[in-house]
């Protein structure tokens, strides 16, 4: 009775313990450090936010700051490092009013959503906002912007550059069509695949006899594989113009930081 008395009381102080322990609340998708933005506009940018998170599995955020003498994109890449992690899918909107620069840091699969065209077209959208002092509906449109190219999905013929080798990885988007076309071949391949081979088992395209006393002996043999030479070929892809035009197709710039993978762009204003 002793040790039941003494489990129960165990059990009651862990409980107690594990419940007074402070919970770390998730991070804020908007630090206005300046207080550029109203109530309501916050309010709104928190809702397309969590809409936005659901669906890149992600988190984007809004920041704004006087304090910065760092270059913009090292603050915000920096910034966004610090709320998820290197190599995490989300974006975070720096406003930075000391320095009069804009500048959008991606991470993760916003890196593919977000490629330069579409960031351009962004920034383009917080620009114009910035200049005439509409600094809430910068940061909204920034984020409605982001969820309409996420609805639309990474753009056909997608690839990211490395800004500092300049090398190319592309990544294939299969459309509906194509997934569709591949299901019904794979199927008609199993089909085809089981239907032979269940004929064949049960003797029903021919007479055949498999002639095991002929086919039952075997030999080994030593063989053996020499490496005679081999050559590697190198060569630095360059980086492909940058072209205007609308937010589909292209690729996406990318940099090294902290031991991260980022893309984005920024422009003063």
């Amino acid at each position: 009775m002793s040790f039941r008395k003494s489990l129960f009381t165990f059990l009651l102080l862990a409980v107690f313990l594990f419940t007074a322990l402070p919970v770390q609340a998730a991070s804020p998708t908007v630090n206005d450090e300046v207080g550029l933005f109203t109530p309501e506009e916050i309010a709104t940018m928190n809702q397309i936010a969590s809409e936005i998170n659901q669906e890149i599995k992600g988190e984007v955020f809004v920041v704004t700051t006087t304090n910065n003498t760092t270059d913009p994109e090292t603050f915000a890449d920096n910034y966004l490092r610090n709320q998820i992690g290197n190599d995490n899918n989300g974006a975070v909107l720096l406003l930075d009013m000391a320095q009069r620069e804009i500048h959008l840091s991606t991470s993760g699969n916003m890196i593919d959503y977000l490629n330069d065209r579409r960031i351009d077209e962004i920034l383009d959208s917080v620009y114009d906002y910035m200049v005439q002092e509409n600094y809430g509906q910068a940061a909204i449109s920034y984020l409605t912007m982001a969820q309409k190219y996420i609805a639309q999905g990474v753009p056909g013929g997608h690839y990211r550059v490395d800004r500092e080798t300049g090398k190319i990885t592309r990544y294939k988007v299969l459309t509906g069509f194509e997934i569709l076309f591949a299901l019904v071949v794979a199927l008609l391949s199993a089909g085809g695949f089981f239907i032979f081979i269940k004929s064949r088992y049960q003797l029903k395209s021919g007479t055949y006899a498999y002639p095991f006393a002929e086919k039952s002996n075997f030999k080994l043999i030593d063989k053996e594989d020499r490496l005679v030479n081999s050559f590697v070929t190198t060569r630095r892809i360059p980086k492909p113009p940058s072209n205007s035009g609308g937010g589909g197709g292209g690729g996406s710039t990318t940099h090294s930081s902290g031991g991260g993978t980022f893309g984005g762009g920024g422009r003063s204003f």
